[in-house]
């Protein structure tokens, strides 16, 4: 199990995502000019997430108090990096007035691939329309080795470049070649993609001063004006410097995992086999067919790449040379005979490698194999097969000109199927039609920094191919929930590897740290989950009631002081001035704990008035007309710094600083940032705690024939969860106080489950119970109100507080709910929940199900025989389990005297795997 990676705070982007949602901010609501948007200037429609951050850069450009000139955009690989540099740069040109830019990167297969991007108009991948127009004028993108001295209006200049190139024009004196003076008159916007490369001397100790980094530098405080906008999809945060010289620049960040969630890439499963190199290599290509020919019965045009990766030159020159000969000697027999031979290893699960043996099969019974034979002995021949290593010519064949097949694979004039490579292909290789990634050269060692080599090739691999199905194209992923369809294959990834355990464990290891999910490829079907007859038939399914609370809005006059927002304005303040490095602790270096002490920021302890509005004039949320939607009884700003409200002449306030410090040299600048940090902190509070509706302790019915429903659910792909308790599968029932036939439950609810069953037949051996049910909620379950809008049973903290908590306006609902007729109705809530939670975010959760015993409850319809009540959380801490007592809470409420073990004894069927 890969260790988690420590999560380091990235202010900027922190800073950035709160402006977003925060709708007194000045530019909240921004929106893309048109020449970003569809049939403006670029050729792609942007996705939601590159307006995000093109939204973020406009946020910083926009920014009243500071200049920023260096950012970082963190992006997935294959998330589209190129076509935001395109929108940036379109960008900076119309609101910064930026003539200039400087597309750097360190290799030159990157740069003539991003030639064609950016200045091509004949290439496929050419990104921006064959008209540039802003505003009525029509723009010229014009491709330069230097920047003119006086500028032609409506003309972008760009010199695309490697960094090697740029700096040896920096630091050597030469003719024609761009000095510093040369980036000094008009300004420049730097475009550094892989960014990760450019940060040397931040990992030694700068003993040269021409590095890389000196150079970019040395452009960007050429002019007051440049810029530089770097972009990379790794970076080593671990890496204290780096960490220093990034973690305020970083403006935007996509992570893989995420990128993978949102379906913008293929699924990506692993093939694990214990087969030889020539076996993996013919079960890579009857599979590829088989993608092939699935896409052309479905009018797709389809051509799936296979990528043979090996770790040396020479086992990947010897397996393009056993590939050749296994393609050209392939006979029906041959393949017949394979394909029963690895069908007998199989273990029974589906797999698409299963699904195209049976196709070969069925192909032999009816006569055709020989046909797909000839198919597949000409879809393969040398002509189509592409070498991307070092040649015996001499020099990399990406650099000369090869790089071209490569990067138009998908191209229907472009015949090639297979690659075979070692390590050409780690970075700026951008083809979407890559399907299988086989691994061969098994003798290799599968080193960590071997696994993570590959990890990143995969999640190259993982870009999505946008084939148009039923005359519509696609940008993400549209078969996941059709488990059974074969479409699905034209949408995943397979990589193809050794079924060796340390290798594997490595191999995983490095895709857990990219925050790249796979699993194994195996049949992960819906478990669906229905409500038993037996159930539909009881009274408690016919005539029962569930009870939520109802939520009331909030006046404005409720906020008459900021104790109604949770802020005591009596106590005094506490805010920390060690430097954020100083208190750091980082994987490469454990720092040690700095001696501290508390003095006061001011003499008296009081803080000057004019810091508070110094402070406040410095930050726009203070601003009296944004202020007051956030605090709308206020008359005036004298107001907010009265009694009621910061209460700035009588509150005192401290900071922490070394201890070997003398109060004395705190400076005014320090003092200032003291008074920021204070009100930031009381900004975040009250716009956290401002809320237009909260709950009420009236309690309303929803009939449960009209909630309790049929759902389904995809099981957790066991190989990607981490924390074993919070895997997800489908547990048969067959006992009658469950409601579903299937519970879908990770293990925690299991264990629950599985005690519940014993209490609930404890209970019917009391006898006084006419009926006792456990409902599972799920967030699929819903009814309708009288208005037609689709409700769900969520309780909202309402017991009558001082000072609340905003985290429980929003409500939750929780996962069981025991239902017991007998004298009277008894609506038990039970929540599980992991025990970190449970101590911790998740807390007023718990507080709102124990209020409900001593609660003042109305009911809507008199129900007078109705009880309301919530337990405490079980949880699966420690070996009991049931630390926090749950279960002793529920024989209390129901009268059991009679304790007894609770074993997990109902569940009488496997997991479901088909």
């Amino acid at each position: 199990m890969a260790k988690k990676k420590n999560i380091l705070p990235l202010p900027l982007w922190e800073e950035m995502k709160e402006k977003d949602n925060d709708f007194t901010f000045s530019e909240h609501g921004w929106e893309l000019p048109d020449y970003l948007r569809k049939d403006g200037c670029l050729k792609h429609v942007l996705r939601d997430y590159q307006e995000t951050a093109i939204r973020f850069f406009h946020y910083a450009m926009k920014d009243n108090y500071r200049t920023f000139s260096h950012l970082l955009f963190n992006m997935a690989t294959g998330s589209g990096k190129t076509d935001l540099m395109a929108g940036l740069l379109l960008y900076c040109y119309q609101e910064c007035k930026i003539q200039n830019f400087l597309f750097i990167v360190n290799t030159q297969g990157v740069l003539t691939k991003t030639i064609d991007n950016l200045t091509n108009r004949q290439s496929g991948k050419y990104l921006f329309n064959e008209t540039i127009e802003m505003n009525g004028e029509r723009i010229t993108i014009e491709k330069v080795e230097r920047f003119p001295v006086h500028q032609a209006k409506n003309t972008i200049y760009l010199k695309l470049a490697t960094i090697q190139a740029v700096s040896s024009d920096l630091f050597t004196v030469k003719e024609n070649s761009m000095g510093r003076s040369s980036y000094e008159k008009n300004p420049v916007v730097i475009l550094g993609d892989e960014a990760h490369h450019y940060s040397a001397s931040t990992k030694s100790d700068k003993e040269k001063e021409q590095t890389w980094e000196n150079a970019i530098y040395s452009i960007l405080t050429a002019n007051a004006q440049n810029k530089l906008l770097e972009f990379t999809a790794t970076i080593d945060l671990d890496n204290k410097n780096t960490y220093e010289k990034y973690k305020d620049k970083i403006l935007y960040k996509y992570t893989l995992d995420k990128f993978i969630y949102d379906g913008f890439s293929k699924d990506v499963l692993r093939i694990e086999t214990s087969s030889t190199d020539r076996e993996k290599m013919l079960d890579a290509v009857l599979l590829s067919q088989l993608r092939k020919d699935i896409g052309r019965q479905h009018d797709v045009n389809f051509k799936p790449i296979i990528l043979f990766k090996s770790q040396k030159i020479i086992h990947s020159l010897e397996a393009e040379k056993m590939f050749h000969e296994m393609i050209e000697n392939l006979t029906v027999e041959e393949v017949y005979s394979f394909v029963k031979r690895q069908k007998s290893k199989e273990n029974g699960e589906y797999t698409p490698l299963l699904a195209s043996y049976i196709r070969i099969e069925k192909a032999y019974e009816n006569g055709e194999l020989g046909e797909l034979v000839a198919t597949i002995q000409c879809d393969f021949s040398k002509k189509n097969v592409l070498n991307a290593n070092d040649s015996d010519r001499g020099g990399s064949m990406l650099e000369k000109g090869d790089y071209q097949a490569l990067n138009t694979l998908e191209s229907p004039n472009n015949f090639y199927r297979v690659v075979f490579a070692v390590a050409k292909l780690t970075e700026g290789w951008d083809v979407l039609n890559l399907f299988d990634i086989v691994r061969l050269s098994e003798n290799a060692d599968g080193k960590k920094a071997q696994t993570n080599s590959e990890a990143q090739l995969i999640g190259r691999g993982a870009r999505y191919y946008p084939f148009i199905y039923n005359g519509k194209r696609s940008f993400t992923r549209r078969f996941d929930r059709e488990v059974k369809s074969n479409l699905r294959l034209l949408e995943t990834l397979h990589y193809h590897t050794a079924n060796e355990t340390q290798y594997l464990k490595n191999l995983v290891q490095s895709l857990e740290e990219m925050n790249l999910p796979t699993g194994r490829d195996i049949k992960m079907p819906k478990v669906e989950a229905k409500v038993k007859p037996a159930f539909k038939k009881s009274a408690t399914y016919k005539e029962g009631k569930l009870y939520y609370n109802k939520v009331e809005q909030v006046a404005d006059d409720f906020y008459t002081d900021i104790a109604k927002y949770g802020i005591d304005n009596t106590q005094d303040v506490t805010i920390n001035l060690i430097s954020t490095n100083r208190e750091m602790r980082y994987k490469s270096k454990v720092q040690t704990e700095v001696d501290t002490k508390l003095v006061a920021l001011f003499e008296n302890g009081i803080v000057p008035i004019r810091f508070y509005k110094k402070a406040m004039s410095r930050n726009t949320f203070f601003y009296f007309d944004r202020l007051k939607q956030i605090v709308p009884c206020l008359s005036s700003m004298a107001e907010f710094l009265g009694e009621n409200w910061l209460n700035a002449e009588k509150r005192k306030v401290f900071v922490t600083i070394p201890k070997n410090m003398s109060s004395r040299e705190i400076s005014a600048e320090q003092k200032l940032f003291a008074v920021e940090k204070m009100l930031k902190n009381i900004e975040m509070t009250l716009k956290a705690n401002f809320q237009k509706a909260r709950g009420t302790n009236v309690f309303a019915p929803i009939p449960i024939n009209e909630l309790i429903q049929d759902y389904s659910k995809y099981p957790t792909n066991r190989d990607t969860m981490e924390n074993f308790a919070q895997r997800i599968d489908g547990f048969a029932i067959k006992e009658d106080w469950f409601v579903y036939d299937t519970a879908i439950v990770n293990q925690t609810e299991k264990e629950l489950l599985g005690k519940m069953g014993v209490l609930i037949r404890n209970l019917k051996e009391k006898g006084e119970y006419k009926e006792v049910y456990c409902l599972r909620l799920d967030e699929q379950n819903y009814y309708r109100d009288e208005h037609g809008n689709k409700l769900s049973l969520k309780l909202h903290q309402f017991t009558k507080q001082e000072v609340q908590d905003v985290e429980v306006y929003n409500g939750f609902m929780p996962d069981f709910v025991l239902y017991v007729d007998g004298r009277e109705i008894i609506q038990v809530f039970v929540e599980p929940k992991n025990a970190e939670l449970a101590i911790g975010k998740d807390k007023w959760k718990e507080d709102l199900l124990l209020s409900l015993e001593n609660a003042e409850i109305a009911f809507e319809d008199s129900a007078e025989n109705v009880r309301l009540l919530g337990v405490k959380f079980y949880t699966n801490s420690g070996e009991k389990k049931d630390v926090y007592g749950t279960f002793s809470q529920l024989e209390e409420i129901l009268d059991l005297q009679e304790i007894r073990e609770y074993e997990q004894s109902l569940f009488v069927a496997e997991e479901w795997n088909d």
